[in-house]
């Protein structure tokens, strides 16, 4: 069981460096056009689907090609704990970003501070709708500073 766990919690840790990666180099970049819906609100970011989705089934595909290559034994198996590690992060992004963040099935609410903080750091990477962006990338891991209030360039007057 320990072993699951630990392999589950590395698929979950890598999964954040990953999307640090990808998000800054790849979706600001080659793939800049299908990442574009997302920040942009005239390509309807938050109503229904976005371009910028395809990545997040790619990411749930990964995981349950995982997790069924895993399904035998999935204690003892190497690939099942990955995908549900994969799977928990995917959940917790899902939660976080889309629901609370970006408020994409509406509005949103909590007076917890981490969510409150992962929110805020968030808000400044989507202070430009430029395809250079802003940092963090990454959704979890970013300097204290980035997750405490600040006024967005693009609300200022």
């Amino acid at each position: 069981m320990l072993r699951f766990l630990l392999l589950a919690a590395a698929a979950f840790a890598v999964m954040e460096v990953s999307a640090y990666v990808l998000h800054r180099w790849l979706f600001h970049g080659a793939l800049w056009r299908l990442h574009r819906t997302h920040h942009d609100p005239a390509h309807g970011h938050g109503d229904g689907f976005e371009w910028n989705d395809l990545f997040s089934v790619s990411f749930a595909a990964v995981s349950l090609g995982l997790m069924w290559a895993g399904r035998g034994a999935p204690l003892a198996s190497g690939a099942f704990p990955l995908g549900v590690g994969i799977a928990v992060y995917g959940a917790l992004y899902f939660v976080l970003h889309d629901l609370y963040a970006h408020g994409r099935l509406g509005p949103v609410k909590t007076k917890n501070p981490a969510a409150q903080s992962v929110k805020r750091a968030h808000g400044r990477h989507h202070q430009s709708l430029s395809k250079e962006g802003q940092e963090p990338y990454g959704l979890f891991l970013f300097p204290p500073w980035m997750g405490r209030r600040f006024e967005r360039k693009r609300d200022r007057a």
